[in-house]
C-alpha cells in the first residue's frame, strides 16, 4: 500500500513537471521570462494560493505543495546544477583574468552596499549595530541563480554581474560565521571555527583540483568508449554531488564545490558533451528553485504591510543599483551603459540573503517578525528581477545611444567601414581591433548596436537602405567598405552605386555562394567571399587530417577546389581574370599607379 509521504512525493513532482511543461512553452510563446511563471506558479500551488483551501476542498491536495520544506532538497540541487553549468562554461585561465574585478570590483560592491545599507536601516528603524549591518550585507548579496541566466557570462554585462557573484559566493561562509560570533548566544571559539574552516576548506578544494585534473578525463573517457549516454549523465552528475558534498562536509558553501566541478570539467574535452547532457536537469531543478520561492509570499502579509514592503524593496533596490553602478563606472571597468544595467541587474536580494537571514535569527541578532519581513523582501526582489533586468537593459540602449553623437568626433576619418554587425561583421571588427586597424561598423538593429557599444565596439545605428545614409559615414575618406549583412539584394544595390560613386574604393563583400559572388563581382566588388566554399573548405580539410590524410595532399586538393570556383565565378561574372576569393588586398595609392 502505498504511505501518504510517497503520495506526497509523488503530488509535488507532478505539480513541479506540469508547471514546467506549461509555463516554459506558455512564456516563451510571449517572449516572457519564465522566471516570472514558475515564481507565480509557486504562489499559485503554495499555501497562501490554493494550498489555504486544500482543508476544505481535499482534491487540492493532489495539485498544491504544502510547503517549501517538500522540495527543498530538489531545489538547491537547482542552484547546484545552475553553478556547475556556469562553471562548464569558464576556465582556470579566464578566472585569473578576472580576479581583480573578482577581489576588488567585488570585494568594493560587497561592503559597501552593506555599510551603506546597514547605515540606513541604522538611521530609519530601532534595530541594533550588530542587527542592522548583518541585514545590510545580507541585503547587498544578489541573486546568483537568476542573474547568470539572465547575462551569462560572455558579455560585458555578464563578466562584472559574474565577478561581483563570485566573490559573493566566496564571503558567504566568512559572513554566516561573523554574524554567529556576534550573536548573544555565540561561543568563545567561532574565530578559531571560521580559521578551521578556512583552512580545511582551502585543502579540499586544492585536493579536488588535483584529484580531478587527473581522474576525470580517465572517467569520462570510460564514460566515452561505453557509448552509453546514461553511464555519462551519472558521471557527471557523481563528480558534481561529489565535489559539492566535499565542500559542505567542511562548512563551505555546496555551490562552490559546483563550481570548481565545472571547472575542472571545463578543462577537458568532453565539457561538451556534459554540459549538453546536464542542461535539462538545471532547467527543471531551477524551476523548482523558482517554485519554492513564490511559495515564500504571503499574500496576506504582503496585503497588511504593503507600504512598508514597498519602502523597502525599493530602498535596497535603489542604494545597490546606485552602488554597483558608480562602482563599475568611477573605477572605469565598464561604460555607463552597462554599469548602468549591471547596477539594476544586481540590485535585488539573493537566494542566499536567505541563508545568511536564518543564521541571524538563529544567532538570535534578530527577531523572527523582523526576519520574516525580510524575507518576504527577499522573496519579492527575487520576483522582479528580470523585470528590473528588461528596464536596466532598455536604460542602458538610451545612455548608448545618447552617448553616439559625443563618440562621431572622437572616430578618425580614414577607416573601415564595416556594413552590418552581426556574427561576421564582429568577427570582422575584432580582428581589425586586434590589429589596430581603425573602423566603424552601422547596423540597422538598435539592440544589436547598443549591446555591440557595451562591449566597446565602435558601432552607430544606421538603416544604409535609406539614402543618403552611407554619405555620412564619410566613405570617401574609407580605406575600404566590407558588407557582411545577409541581404544579397541591398549587397548589390549598393555594391553598384558604391563603385559608381566611389571607383578606386576598396569594396569587399560577404557572398552566399558563387552564383552571389558572380554577381557582387559584376556590380563591382573587389573581393566577393562565398561563405559556404569556406566553411566546407575548411570542414573537409579537418575530416581529411583527423582520417590521417597527410597536410601537403590535402591543401593541393582544397587549393584546386578553389581553382575551379574562381574559374566558375569568371565564367558567371563574365570576368577578364580570376576573381581573389580569400586574400583582401588593397589596391596601390594613387601616386604609385603607373
Amino acid at each position: 500500500m502505498v504511505s501518504e509521504s510517497e503520495t506526497s512525493a509523488i503530488g509535488n513532482a507532478l505539480v513541479v513537471l506540469g508547471a514546467a511543461g506549461i509555463v516554459i512553452p506558455a512564456f516563451a510563446r510571449f517572449r516572457i521570462s519564465p522566471v516570472i511563471g514558475f515564481i507565480l506558479v509557486g504562489l499559485l500551488v503554495g499555501p497562501s494560493g490554493l494550498g489555504a483551501l486544500a482543508a476544505d476542498y481535499p482534491w487540492l491536495e493532489h495539485v498544491t505543495i504544502g510547503s517549501t520544506e517538500d522540495i527543498a532538497l530538489f531545489a538547491e540541487l537547482g542552484i547546484i546544477l545552475l553553478l556547475f553549468s556556469i562553471g562548464l562554461e569558464l576556465s582556470f585561465r579566464r578566472l585569473w583574468q578576472l580576479r581583480k574585478l573578482v577581489f576588488g570590483i567585488g570585494a568594493a560592491e560587497l561592503a559597501l552596499g552593506g555599510l551603506i545599507l546597514g547605515g540606513a536601516l541604522m538611521l530609519l528603524t530601532d534595530y541594533s549595530t550588530p542587527a542592522a549591518f548583518g541585514l545590510g550585507i545580507a541585503l547587498a548579496l544578489s541573486s546568483t541563480a537568476l542573474v547568470l541566466p539572465i547575462a551569462g557570462t560572455k558579455s560585458a554585462v555578464g563578466r562584472a554581474s559574474f565577478s561581483m557573484l563570485l566573490f559573493e559566493d566566496l564571503a558567504l561562509v566568512p559572513i554566516i560565521f561573523i554574524l554567529a560570533a556576534f550573536g548573544p548566544t555565540a561561543a568563545g571559539d567561532s574565530t578559531e571555527l571560521l580559521l578551521t574552516t578556512l583552512w580545511q576548506g582551502a585543502l579540499v578544494v586544492a585536493a579536488l583540483a588535483i584529484g580531478g585534473w587527473f581522474l576525470l578525463p580517465r572517467i569520462f573517457a570510460q564514460a566515452a568508449r561505453a557509448k552509453d549516454p546514461e553511464l555519462f549523465l551519472a558521471a557527471s552528475l557523481l563528480v558534481v554531488i561529489v565535489a559539492a558534498l566535499a565542500t559542505a562536509a567542511v562548512g563551505l558553501s555546496p555551490i562552490v564545490g559546483a563550481l570548481l566541478a565545472g571547472l575542472m570539467i571545463a578543462e577537458t574535452e568532453y565539457h561538451g558533451e556534459v554540459e549538453a547532457i546536464t542542461a535539462p536537469f538545471k532547467g527543471l531543478a531551477l524551476g523548482v528553485f523558482l517554485i519554492s520561492v513564490g511559495m515564500g509570499l504571503n499574500l496576506e502579509t504582503i496585503a497588511e504591510q504593503w507600504p512598508q514592503l514597498v519602502a523597502a524593496v525599493v530602498g535596497v533596490v535603489a542604494i545597490k543599483a546606485i552602488v554597483t553602478a558608480a562602482l563599475l563606472r568611477f573605477s572605469n571597468v565598464a561604460r555607463r551603459g552597462t554599469a548602468a544595467e549591471v547596477g539594476l541587474l544586481m540590485s535585488s536580494p539573493s537566494e542566499t540573503t536567505l541563508i545568511v537571514l536564518a543564521t541571524a535569527l538563529q544567532a538570535q541578532i534578530i527577531s523572527r517578525d523582523t526576519a520574516e519581513f525580510w524575507q518576504l523582501v527577499t522573496a519579492i526582489g527575487l520576483t522582479i528581477t528580470p523585470l528590473l533586468a528588461r528596464v536596466g537593459h532598455d536604460i542602458a540602449r538610451r545612455i548608448e545611444m545618447g552617448s553616439e553623437a559625443a563618440s562621431h568626433e572622437d572616430t578618425p576619418t580614414s577607416r573601415t567601414v564595416i556594413v552590418g554587425f552581426g556574427r561576421v561583421g564582429r568577427t570582422v571588427a575584432e580582428l581589425l581591433r586586434q590589429h589596430d586597424r581603425p573602423y566603424i561598423a552601422v547596423d540597422a538593429d538598435i539592440d544589436t548596436v547598443a549591446a555591440a557599444r557595451r562591449d566597446g565596439f565602435a558601432v552607430r545605428f544606421a538603416d544604409v537602405a535609406r539614402p543618403g545614409s552611407l554619405d555620412k559615414l564619410g566613405i570617401e575618406q574609407a580605406d575600404a567598405i566590407v558588407l557582411t549583412m545577409d541581404d544579397p539584394v541591398q549587397q548589390l544595390r549598393m555594391t553598384r552605386h558604391l563603385r559608381k560613386t566611389h571607383p578606386r574604393l576598396p569594396i569587399i563583400s560577404r557572398a552566399r555562394d558563387a552564383d552571389h559572388a558572380a554577381a557582387l563581382y559584376q556590380a563591382g566588388a573587389s573581393d566577393a567571399v562565398p561563405e559556404t566554399l569556406e566553411s566546407s573548405l575548411q570542414l573537409a580539410e579537418a575530416v581529411l587530417i583527423d582520417l590521417g590524410v597527410a597536410m601537403g595532399p590535402v591543401i593541393a586538393s582544397i587549393h584546386d577546389v578553389r581553382a575551379k570556383m574562381r574559374h566558375d565565378i569568371m565564367t558567371k561574372g563574365d570576368l577578364d581574370q580570376e576573381p581573389r576569393i580569400r586574400k583582401v588586398r588593397r589596391p596601390a595609392p594613387e601616386g604609385d599607379a603607373a
